[in-house]
C-alpha cells in the first residue's frame, strides 16, 4: 500500500495515503471514512472525464469500499452517481443508481433523484414510467413519499397525460401520508371533469345508477310513470361519486391521524452510525406494535423496512422482523433474506445472536451443514466464543449424537486460539452433557476432577462443579458419601483455588445452606466454624490467613500485617496545635524516643 498512488498532486497523494491508512486501521470509524471520501472527491479540483485515470480509479475504489461498509447512506449514492455522470456519462450513473436502490430500497430521496435523473437523460416515456412504477412499489407507502409522487405527477404533466395523472392520484388518495389532503383536493377537482366510467369500477357505477333510477321514478295522475332524464341521472351520479370520494378522504384522514402519533416522534428517519436515544427506540417499537395490530401485511413489512434503515445496527429489530415474518404463511425465503442482510451487512460479528438465529433457521429448513458453517464462520472471527461453541456442540449432538458434541468441545479445548477462561467453561459444558444427556454422573465427575488443577482461578468452573455435586439426588444410604464429595469440592475452593475472596464467600454460602438443609448431625458445628471464617472479621479468618501466608502459618500473616500496617497514626489534638504544641511529641514518647528539638515545631532532618 505504501507504493500505491492515488493520483493527483504529491500533496493530495500523501494526504490520501494517510487517510486510507487510518481507515484500514480502524474500518468502523465513520469520520475517517468521510474524510477519505471528501479528499478523493477533491482530487484535481474535482474529477471529470478528462481527469487522470489513476485519480478516477482511486476515487471509485474509495466510494465502492465506503458504500460497501455503509450501504444505507442514500446521499453518498447520489453523490457517487453524479460523479460517475461527470466522468463516464449516463450509463455509468444509472449503474450506480441501480446499486443504490438495491442497497436501500425504501429511500424516498434516492428513488426521487434517480427518477428525476432518468427524466432528464432519457426520451423514452415508457422506460421512465416503468422506473417510476418500480419506485412507487418501493417507496409509495412512505409517510413522507410526497416528494416522489410529486415528481411522478410532474413527469406525466409534461406529457399532458391527464388520464395517467388521475390514475396516479386515484392510488395516492388511499395512502396515509403527510400531505394527503393536497392530493385529494386535486383528485376531487379532476374527478369533476372525468367521464363517469373513469371514476369508479363498473359494478359500483351500475349499483349507483340502479339506485338513482329506482329512487327517481314518479307516478303521476292517470298512472303515468315519469322517469328522470339522462342529464339528471348523471348529475345525481356525480354527487354520489363525490360523496364516495369524501368517504375515502375521511378514511385516509383517520389512518393518517392514527399514524401521526408515531410519525411525529421520528426524529431521524435516515441511517447514521450514531446511536439513537431510548425514546426513539421506544417509538419504533410502539409504531410496529400498532401496524401489527392493524393487520395489513404490506404496510407492516414496509414499516419494518423503514425502521431497519434507522435502526440497522440494533439486533432486536432484525430478530423481531424475522420472527414476525416467520409467522406469516409461505414466507421462508423472506425470512432467509432478513437474516442474510442482517448477518452480512449490519449486525456486528461481536454480537453473534442474529447469526446464531440464522443458523437455527437453516437447521429448521433441513440445511444442517449450512447451519454448521455459520457457526464456524463466527468462530473464525470470535475464537473461543463460548455461546457459539456450545450452540455448535448442541447442533452436532442433535444431528450426530453425543460423541459428535463431545468432539466439538475437545477440539476447542485443545485449540491454541481458545483462552483458558473459555476452556474452563467448555469443560463444565462437557461434564454437563455426560450428566444430563448420557446420564453418567461418574463420568461427569471424572471430567471435573481431572481438569480442576487447570482452572484454579475460573469462577464458572468451580461454581458449576459445586452445583453439580449439590444437585445430585441422594437417599438415606447415599447422603453421607455425597456429603463427603460436596465437602471436598468446597474445601478445594477454599484451599486450592485462586478465586477472589468475594467469589469464595459466595460459593461458601451455597455450601452453608446445604449444611443446614441436608447436612449430618455435626453440621451446626461446621456451619458456625465456616460462618466465622467466611463472615467474620479478617482477624479470625484462620483459613484465609493461612492461605495468604508464604509458609501456610496464620501467625505469619498476623506479623506481616503488623509490619505493613505500621503504627496506628498520630492523634491530632486541634487545641494543642493552637497552643503551639508539637503533635508528634506524644508519639515519640509512646515509642520510647526523644521528641524533636525546638519550640514545639518540627525541625528539618539532618544526616550525619
Amino acid at each position: 500500500m505504501a507504493d500505491y498512488s492515488f493520483g493527483g498532486s504529491d500533496e493530495e497523494n500523501a494526504e490520501l495515503k494517510k487517510l486510507n491508512t487510518e481507515v484500514l486501521e480502524d474500518p468502523d470509524n465513520f469520520e475517517n471514512w468521510e474524510k477519505l471520501v471528501r479528499a478523493a472527491e477533491s482530487l484535481e479540483g474535482g474529477l471529470n472525464r478528462n481527469s487522470n485515470p489513476q485519480s478516477i480509479a482511486a476515487t471509485r475504489d474509495i466510494y465502492d469500499r465506503f458504500l460497501a461498509k455503509f450501504p444505507l447512506l442514500f446521499g453518498y449514492w447520489k453523490k457517487y452517481a453524479d460523479l460517475e455522470f461527470s466522468i463516464a456519462g449516463t450509463e455509468a450513473a444509472e449503474l450506480v443508481y441501480e446499486r443504490g436502490v438495491a442497497s436501500i430500497t425504501n429511500s424516498v430521496d434516492l428513488w426521487t433523484n434517480y427518477c428525476a435523473f432518468k427524466v432528464e437523460t432519457s426520451h423514452d416515456s415508457d422506460v421512465i414510467r416503468e422506473l417510476f412504477e418500480r419506485g412507487a412499489t418501493s417507496v409509495g407507502l412512505d409517510f413522507l413519499a410526497h416528494l416522489f409522487w410529486d415528481k411522478y405527477l410532474e413527469f406525466e404533466e409534461r406529457l399532458e397525460a391527464n388520464d395517467r395523472i388521475f390514475a396516479i392520484l386515484d392510488r395516492v388518495v388511499h395512502i396515509p401520508m403527510h400531505q394527503y389532503a393536497r392530493y385529494f383536493e386535486r383528485y376531487r377537482q379532476l374527478a369533476s371533469s372525468q367521464p363517469l366510467q373513469e371514476l369508479l369500477p363498473a359494478d359500483t357505477l351500475a349499483q349507483f345508477r340502479s339506485e338513482i333510477e329506482t329512487e327517481g321514478v314518479a307516478v303521476q295522475a292517470g298512472g303515468i310513470v315519469v322517469e328522470r332524464g339522462e342529464l339528471e341521472i348523471e348529475r345525481e351520479m356525480r354527487i354520489r361519486i363525490d360523496n364516495f370520494h369524501l368517504e375515502i378522504f375521511a378514511r385516509t384522514q383517520t389512518e393518517t391521524t392514527k399514524r401521526w402519533t408515531y410519525e411525529s416522534e421520528v426524529k431521524r428517519p435516515y441511517f447514521h452510525v450514531t446511536e439513537l436515544d431510548e425514546g426513539q427506540l421506544v417509538n419504533w417499537r410502539k409504531y410496529i406494535d400498532f401496524e401489527e395490530v392493524e393487520g395489513d401485511y404490506i404496510r407492516t413489512a414496509f414499516l419494518y423496512e423503514r425502521c431497519l434503515v434507522t435502526c440497522a445496527y440494533y439486533d432486536e429489530f432484525w430478530l423481531r422482523y424475522a420472527r414476525w415474518m416467520l409467522a406469516q404463511p409461505a414466507k421462508e425465503e423472506e425470512v432467509r433474506n432478513i437474516y442474510q442482510r442482517a448477518s452480512m451487512l449490519y449486525a456486528p460479528i461481536s454480537r453473534p445472536a442474529v447469526r446464531l438465529h440464522y443458523a437455527y433457521f437453516e437447521e429448521m429448513s433441513d440445511r444442517v451443514e449450512l447451519a454448521k458453517d455459520i457457526h464456524q464462520a463466527i468462530l473464525i472471527n470470535l475464537p473461543g466464543h463460548i455461546e457459539t461453541i456450545v450452540s455448535l456442540a448442541n447442533l452436532s449432538r442433535r444431528h450426530g449424537g453425543l460423541e459428535a458434541a463431545i468432539a466439538v468441545y475437545k477440539a476447542q479445548i485443545d485449540s491454541s486460539e481458545c483462552d483458558i477462561y473459555a476452556k474452563a467453561a467448555l469443560v463444565t459444558e462437557w461434564a454437563r452433557l455426560l450428566w444430563k444427556i448420557k446420564g453418567s454422573v461418574d463420568e461427569a465427575r471424572q471430567v471435573f476432577q481431572k481438569n480442576q488443577h487447570w482452572y484454579l482461578d475460573s469462577r464458572p468452573f468451580w461454581i458449576n462443579y459445586l452445583m453439580f455435586e449439590l444437585e445430585q439426588p441422594t437417599s438415606a444410604e447415599t447422603e453421607t458419601a455425597q456429603y463427603q464429595r460436596i465437602k471436598q469440592v468446597h474445601d478445594d475452593i477454599r484451599r486450592k483455588s485462586h478465586l477472589p475472596p468475594l467469589t469464595m464467600k459466595d460459593l461458601s454460602h451455597y455450601y452453608m445452606v446445604y449444611l443446614l438443609e441436608r447436612g449430618p448431625k455435626e453440621a451446626a458445628k461446621e456451619y458456625m466454624t465456616l460462618d466465622r471464617e467466611v463472615n467474620g472479621p479478617f482477624s479470625v479468618q484462620q483459613g484465609m490467613k493461612a492461605k495468604v501466608a508464604d509458609d501456610g502459618n496464620p501467625t505469619s500473616t498476623d506479623r506481616r500485617l503488623l509490619m505493613e500496617n505500621g503504627h496506628p497514626g498520630v492523634e491530632v489534638d486541634e487545641a494543642a496545635i493552637r497552643r503551639g504544641e508539637n503533635p508528634y511529641t506524644k508519639y515519640y514518647q509512646q515509642q520510647g524516643e526523644h521528641p524533636l528539638p525546638g519550640a514545639g515545631q518540627p525541625q528539618p532532618l539532618r544526616y550525619p
